[in-house]
């Protein structure tokens, strides 16, 4: 549902909602805004198809159920966090809702379950065709909400659409067994099933892509899914459903129950101890992650879980430094450091050290540009809320007072309250914060170390370990770091390692299971043995 607001200015009004079923239109006045100049800040632009350019059509504020949008007694804002302007208002959806999402997933499953391999594919592959029809306008969705630049959000679109094609393929590859036996007289069969409906619970920071990439797998399997997106970023999950409805995933099939933050706990629990869930899927911090596995353990429900990292970037002295330097940027400043795989500790060999830091330096202030999302060149957007950048503030301020020295950057960017100066700290101790908690910002720290185990050391002394990075030339090197690499996946000689192909999740307290790849679909599969007697 289309609703108005301003990239870069405050107090817009917020918009009431919309009869179910129906777009909210811009208010008379809404396009061609302008307002007297902001310090710091441009004059609004106008927009020719609707709030910012975005498509009417694919916002909506409802929640999706069932194939129809229904609206909810109460409604929540959702906020711009580069300018703090109101961007609509959504659905409030509570556990009752939730519960009624997960029947109406139910009474779907049964027939869901039984539609061919062949034709959940060509309905996959139709809603994958949609994405890329409309990536601009969906892209453009993902920076209005969550602010990360709009090349970033382009490429999020197309990463979030291919684990829809890539599911569409695995749907017709979901084999069985048959397993030779002792007796003659009997056959052993395995036999492959989908497990039923699947609880999809997805954070923010990619707000398309961790969405596709549970629900392809859900739906290919032949489960029907209920997805609680992040109360910051909607919009993207109710695009999506739009766009399943057209392409013509059946009712029931796919669901949304939109929340704020004050129901977030009522509809986690609810969606998580529903007698007819038999699947549970997060993306989260840790400490909701057992939450979450507390409440499904009362009834021995599957699930995955994709939890927080620290993950560790090593350079040592063999490595080439600017390429180092270059995975580095890559690694630490994608989505303003706001994603689960950055780097969070730099550990670099006393060899390099010094060149390390003063080329990365260099490399932060001429390629990292501070601004909205929507405008051309930025690199650094907000981050999510002002409690993200309070915990940015917090382990520059820790490491400062433990003596950790800010080689640029280190405080609150003047672009806006959400927005902070990328920051890189050297001499940089084990003790600080920093090294200890994930920072989800920009804020790089650099550790330096002597020997390989001593590096090896201090990445694996954690008990999170989703993603690892490092850097050298020594072939014998790199097999022992890769293999002694705590962590769930290793990048080397590579700071961006996603890819819809291969596994990704994490060890320890990282999470439970694997997303993307031919393991993602056994994620939502039960296993079965058939013994045929008498043969």
């Amino acid at each position: 549902m289309a609703t108005c607001f301003r990239l870069r200015s405050f107090g817009l009004p917020r918009l009431s909602l919309a009869p179910p079923g129906r777009r909210v239109r811009p208010r008379p006045g809404c396009l061609g805004l302008t307002a007297g100049p902001t310090p710091g800040r441009a004059q609004l632009r106008s927009y020719a198809r609707g709030p910012s350019g975005l498509s009417a059509e694919l916002l909506r504020t409802d929640s999706f159920v069932g194939g129809r949008w229904l609206p909810a007694a109460a409604t929540f804002p959702v906020t711009d966090p580069a300018s703090g302007a109101t961007l609509g208002t959504v659905a409030d959806c509570g556990a009752a809702e939730a519960h009624a999402a997960v029947r109406t997933a139910y009474e779907a499953f049964h027939s869901w379950r039984g539609v061919s391999a062949k034709e959940r594919s060509s309905l996959l592959r139709k809603w994958y065709d949609l994405m890329m029809q409309n990536k601009d306008d969906l892209a453009k969705i993902i920076t209005a909400e969550s602010g990360k630049p709009l090349t970033e959000a382009q490429g999020e679109m197309v990463y979030s659409a291919l684990f829809l094609e890539w599911f569409s393929e695995e749907a017709r590859r979901v084999y069985g067994d048959i397993i030779p036996t002792s007796s003659k007289d009997r056959r052993a069969l395995v036999l492959k099933q989908p497990l039923g409906v699947a609880s999809i619970i997805t954070p923010w920071n990619f707000p398309s892509a961790m969405i596709t990439r549970k629900v392809g797998a859900a739906l290919a399997a032949g489960c029907t899914v209920v997805v609680k997106p992040a109360e910051d970023t909607p919009f993207s999950a109710l695009a999506l459903a739009q766009l399943a409805n057209q392409a013509g995933i059946p009712p029931g099939v796919y669901n949304v129950v939109p929340c704020s933050r004050a129901k977030a706990k009522e509809v986690g629990e609810a969606l998580c101890t529903d007698p007819l869930v038999s699947k549970i899927s997060f993306t989260g911090s840790t400490a909701t992650g057992k939450i979450l596995l507390h409440h499904a353990a009362n009834s021995v429900k599957r699930v995955s879980m994709e939890l927080g990292g620290l993950a560790p970037f090593i350079v040592f002295d063999s490595a080439n430094v600017d390429q180092a330097v270059k995975g580095a940027m890559a690694s630490k400043f994608r989505n303003a450091g706001q994603t689960c795989v950055c780097a969070n500790r730099f550990l670099v060999q006393r060899g390099i050290h010094d060149s390390f830091v003063k080329k990365f330096a260099e490399a932060m202030k001429t390629n990292l540009r501070v601004g909205n999302g929507f405008e051309e060149g930025t690199t650094q957007g907000p981050l999510i809320n002002e409690k993200a950048v309070e915990k940015v503030e917090k382990h520059v301020s820790d490491a400062v007072s433990k003596g950790a020295t800010i080689v640029t950057g280190g405080k609150r960017h003047q672009y806006g309250r959400n927005f902070f100066e990328p920051t890189l700290l050297s001499d940089v101790t084990r003790d600080m914060l920093c090294s200890r908690e994930e920072t989800f910002g920009p804020l790089a720290p650099v550790i330096k170390f002597d020997t390989e185990e001593e590096a090896i050391a201090i990445a694996n002394a954690t008990d999170v370990g989703l993603a690892g990075y490092f850097y050298s030339q020594d072939p014998a090197q790199i097999w022992r770091v890769a293999e002694q690499l705590e962590v769930g996946m290793v990048g080397v000689n590579e700071g961006m390692i996603s890819s819809v192909e291969c596994p990704f999740g994490g060890v320890k307290q990282s999470g439970l299971g694997r997303e993307g790849s031919k393991y993602g679909i056994d994620e939502y599969l039960e296993v079965k043995y058939v013994c045929y007697g008498s043969v």
